[in-house]
């Protein structure tokens, strides 16, 4: 096995491995993302076979500049670890990813590592991570705080109050950033179907860690809401949303 680093020079031939079509906007839009969070300390790492298959990847960044809603004083934080295949989600991969991310922690002086995690859609469970030895620390609505902390004395990370946020957005809003690539399908998927039910629909980019902080949903980087209330925090088909926009709407 072998662990490659994604870089601004490499990207285009290596690709980001949870998006491999570099034709895409999606593709596009992260790596320009990505360019400037490099110099904010973001990594992100390919788990490669000896034949150069791609098995599984991990992002991970200070946690004062991640694009989720919490605070972890001098803690490392997991953005998105993912072992592809099913088959090889039981040989270790998935700890090999998280070593690495402790051990360039621990290179920085940091006091920990952690990371957000959810039985729900877009983020992985806590099982891979309680294995190697993180414990909860809080938890809100679909979404736990879990910790791996060697600085007995560090300050506890927390998560931020993303309910409080929701109610400033009046009538049909969504807000993404490109952290996550697929966000971009999504978004035009969205927007079509709102123009064809002729719903008003705002849609605003996440473009810095202060505002993804301060996003309204647990996994901050992509939003739909309406009159304040959060319908849903993860990539959307337009068949999901159609189904939204019916029960909010009452369309038969």
């Amino acid at each position: 096995m072998k662990l490659l680093e994604v870089t601004p020079k490499n990207v285009q031939t290596e690709t980001l491995f949870c998006i491999k079509d570099t034709k895409r906007q999606g593709f596009k839009d992260k790596i320009k993302w990505f360019k400037k969070r490099q110099k904010e300390g973001l990594q992100i790492k390919i788990l490669k076979s000896d034949e150069d298959k791609m098995i599984g990847f991990i992002e991970f960044v200070p946690a004062k500049n991640a694009w989720r809603p919490l605070d972890a004083d001098n803690h490392m934080f997991i953005h998105c670890t993912y072992i592809y295949s099913k088959q090889e989600r039981d040989k270790g991969y998935g700890s090999m990813l998280i070593e690495d991310a402790e051990k360039e922690a621990k290179a920085k002086g940091m006091d920990g590592l952690c990371v957000m995690t959810s039985a729900g859609a877009w983020m992985a469970n806590n099982t891979l991570f309680k294995k190697n030895g993180f414990k909860e620390i809080e938890s809100k609505d679909r979404f736990e705080l879990l910790a791996k902390t060697w600085n007995k004395n560090s300050k506890k990370p927390r998560l931020l109050d993303w309910h409080s946020q929701q109610k400033k957005y009046k009538g049909w809003h969504l807000l993404y950033a490109d952290q996550c690539p697929w966000n971009e399908k999504s978004v035009a998927a969205i927007l079509n179907v709102a123009i064809d039910h002729d719903v008003d629909l705002k849609v605003s980019k996440i473009n810095t860690v202060e505002e993804a902080k301060m996003a309204p949903s647990g996994f901050g980087v992509f939003n739909l809401l309406h009159d304040g209330k959060l319908l849903d925090d993860h990539y959307l088909s337009a068949t999901r949303f159609r189904n939204i926009l019916k029960k909010e709407l009452n369309i038969k």
